[in-house]
């Protein structure tokens, strides 16, 4: 589904640069729960960004379906994450002036194939669904709890049924609980098909992919197979 190789990225100033990424490679097939962990600063979020098509690799390969995206310009790039591409952020980007269920509508009204008011109307009411909320729909996002706000924010990202969901360190801005209960839902939508490539600095959210990719200073350390599912319940 989703192929990287050899992916660099480099940050450059006028007197510095700093190698973000170094000859990354990795592969994402249907179905698949991957966490890429390691320690701040290691280039876990540069990975994810340019898996999203929101910043563009300084060399290498990048393809999705057996197409080459390396080099998509940034309306090509921004109509492919649109329908491909489901993106969870830590600080949630909600909007607080417009409520739960247009802030989860808003990805529909910017496709190629525009949808109905009905059709939209019930994409967005599945999505809520999916993530406990359909009886907040009307609220606005200030109205809501930290876990709320990210379950909001999932269900945004899974309403065009992107082909996968990349997800930023879900957790970081949730207290331990919060954090548990949204880890449990995106468990459970890797069990119902969806693929997901998840950032945590974590190891315990980490251990719940069965496939966890460790990077080091901008290096892949290696990828390793999952041992147990976090015990919700602990």
């Amino acid at each position: 589904m989703i192929v990287l190789k050899n992916i660099n990225k480099v940050f450059e100033t006028e007197e510095l640069q700093t190698h973000a990424l170094r000859n990354i490679s990795l592969v994402v097939d249907q179905g698949d729960f991957i966490s890429i962990s390691g320690p701040s600063g290691c280039g876990k979020s540069t990975l994810l960004s340019i898996m999203g098509l929101i910043e563009r690799a300084t060399s290498g390969v990048y393809s999705i379906g057996g197409h080459d995206v390396t080099s998509l310009t940034l309306d090509q790039a921004a109509e492919l994450r649109n329908e491909h591409i489901g993106f969870v952020f830590q600080s949630f980007n909600l909007i607080d002036e417009i409520s739960v269920f247009d802030n989860v509508a808003l990805p529909l009204k910017y496709r190629s194939k525009k949808l109905t008011k009905s059709e939209i109307k019930q994409s967005v009411e599945s999505c809520l669904q999916k993530v406990g909320l359909s009886h907040r729909a009307q609220h606005t996002p200030n109205q809501l709890s930290g876990g709320q706000q990210q379950r909001v924010a999932i269900a945004r990202a899974l309403v065009t049924e992107p082909t996968i969901l990349l997800v930023d360190e879900p957790t970081g801005n949730l207290d331990s609980k919060s954090g548990d209960q949204v880890m449990q839902l995106i468990a459970e939508l890797h069990q119902q098909g969806t693929t997901i490539c998840m950032v945590t600095h974590d190891p315990r959210y980490a251990d719940m992919a069965p496939k966890q990719v460790k990077l080091f200073d901008g290096e892949l350390l290696g990828t390793v197979a999952s041992t147990q599912p976090l015990d919700q319940s602990a």
